[in-house]
């Protein structure tokens, strides 16, 4: 035995040995067009440490964060409670997974769960939101005997064969064919609903209340009139709530803004995870669980490797004992009205600035053709290059000159998705405000540094083609 060489594993040496490397790693060993583009769009920053809705690099410069990991990060990043929930699971020492008992952690979760879906009576837990889409799918088909879910245009349910067969966006689906037979509506289309309905083939319809791309809510009765609709002619109605749930909108769920709406099935993920251990759940009513699971010899039909593990569990479980001790959903639905309300008040003083929507801490700001001579022009050059690209053009100054980390909502786009960790406070609301007026202020200027960059943005757009 040679007693010379290194032993065990040392995290933070390894970090500091090779943690320089982090863009080279990435285009030598994974996605190698990641840095490429962030390298282009100059968002190659070198983060060092994060607390709540902020971070810092290096040199000890502070960022807002109002992207939330994609809406992960619903505490913010590192809240103790949390923290402390998985040291806590990690000392125990628990004989997790053994496949052969029942742990008392996920039982645990899913009651806290449950009790804010009281029309709701069972759960399942997975690792992922699109592997919660994946179950939904799975128990709605076979629950209901038909192989048809209906989706609406521009949905986005995830990545993964059978959720991306009801992803509503082309440019995801390009080059994975054959998907499963399944049909897209227009969101709020009850005439399109009740035509599909009439074939008999239906399963379900899943909907986001309020789609990420884009940020456009469900139509007033949309829901409960597709409820209605779907129940009458035996099918289901699924609710992703994998990014709107658990206080993103300002109600626990988004469906609850509109009364009298209770889904077959629903799914959440992303922010029951604290931001630390993946986890996806799909919740449902006793009949289609007692259906999938018919027997013992079933009893395994439909499960996950690490599904209920118990730093998943231990996480989601501080999650929703911190938003009930912050009361983080009023918090939510409080600031994001804030937000909203003074980014409104900017539409009538920005010509490019035309919609400013959404609830909660979910907020969408749409950029639209200006009026004046100049700024048209400069508009329709971009249009004629590459939809998108103001709403990029707004983005990298606010990270550039601001430290503020934002997102267009979607390929071809011009709008804004504004998702941050539920825990800003009105400070936050100040310096986003104040950093967005500044960024429109120039781009109405008709000059400078923003331009430049647009045109930059022009040319490689044209490359890419």
């Amino acid at each position: 035995m040679n007693d010379d060489g290194p032993k065990g594993f040392d995290l933070a040496q390894l970090l500091a040995e090779r943690g320089a490397e982090r863009y080279e790693l990435h285009t030598k060993h994974l996605n190698h067009q990641l840095p490429r583009m962030l390298r282009t769009i100059g968002f190659d920053k070198v983060y060092e440490r994060a607390e709540g809705a902020h971070f810092w690099d290096a040199d000890g410069n502070d960022y807002l964060d109002m992207l939330a990991g994609f809406g992960v990060m619903g505490l913010g990043r590192h809240h103790p409670v949390v923290r402390k929930a998985l040291h806590d699971v990690l000392d125990a020492s628990l004989a997790d997974l053994t496949r052969f008992d029942c742990q008392p952690l996920p039982g645990l979760l899913a009651e806290k769960l449950l009790a804010h879906s009281p029309h709701l009576d069972r759960v399942f837990f997975g690792n992922s939101g699109t592997e919660a889409v994946e179950t939904a799918l799975k128990f709605a088909r076979y629950a209901t005997g038909r192989p048809r879910i209906l989706y609406c245009a521009h949905a986005f349910h995830g990545l993964t064969t059978g959720s991306l067969s009801v992803n509503g966006e082309d440019g995801f689906r390009d080059g994975f064919a054959p998907l499963l037979p399944d049909t897209a509506i227009g969101l709020g289309d009850l005439d399109a609903l009740r035509r599909e309905l009439k074939r008999g083939d239906v399963a379900a319809l899943v909907v986001e209340p309020i789609q990420g791309k884009g940020v456009h809510a469900s139509p007033p009765g949309f829901l409960r009139a597709a409820q209605e609709l779907l129940h009458r002619h035996k099918a289901l109605l699924i609710a992703d709530e994998v990014q709107t749930g658990l206080g993103r909108t300002g109600d626990f769920y988004a469906y609850q803004h509109e009364e009298g709406v209770e889904p077959d099935l629903v799914c959440v993920a992303k922010a029951l995870s604290g931001g630390y251990v993946p986890v996806g759940a799909t919740l449902g009513k006793d009949w289609i669980f007692r259906r999938v699971y018919s027997s013992m010899d079933r009893v395994l039909v439909h499960s996950a490797s690490f599904g209920s593990n118990a730093q998943a569990m231990a996480a989601g479980l501080a999650v929703l004992a911190v938003m009930e001790d912050e009361e983080t959903v009023a918090h939510a639905r409080r600031t994001g009205e804030l937000l909203r309300e003074r980014l409104t008040a900017l539409v009538d003083r920005y010509e490019l600035l035309h919609e400013v929507r959404g609830r909660g801490l979910m907020i969408g700001i749409e950029f639209g053709r200006p009026s004046s001579l100049k700024l048209r022009s400069r508009w329709t050059m971009l249009q004629a290059a590459r939809k998108g690209l103001f709403a990029q053009m707004v983005v990298v100054p606010l990270l550039q000159k601001h430290r503020i980390l934002t997102q267009v909502s979607g390929d071809h786009l011009e709008v804004i998705k504004l998702i941050p960790p539920l825990v800003i406070d009105e400070a936050d609301v100040d310096r986003f405000v104040t950093a967005f007026t500044a960024v429109m202020d120039d781009a109405h200027s008709g000059g400078g540094l923003m331009w430049d960059f647009g045109r930059t943005l022009v040319k490689q757009a044209v490359a890419n083609r």
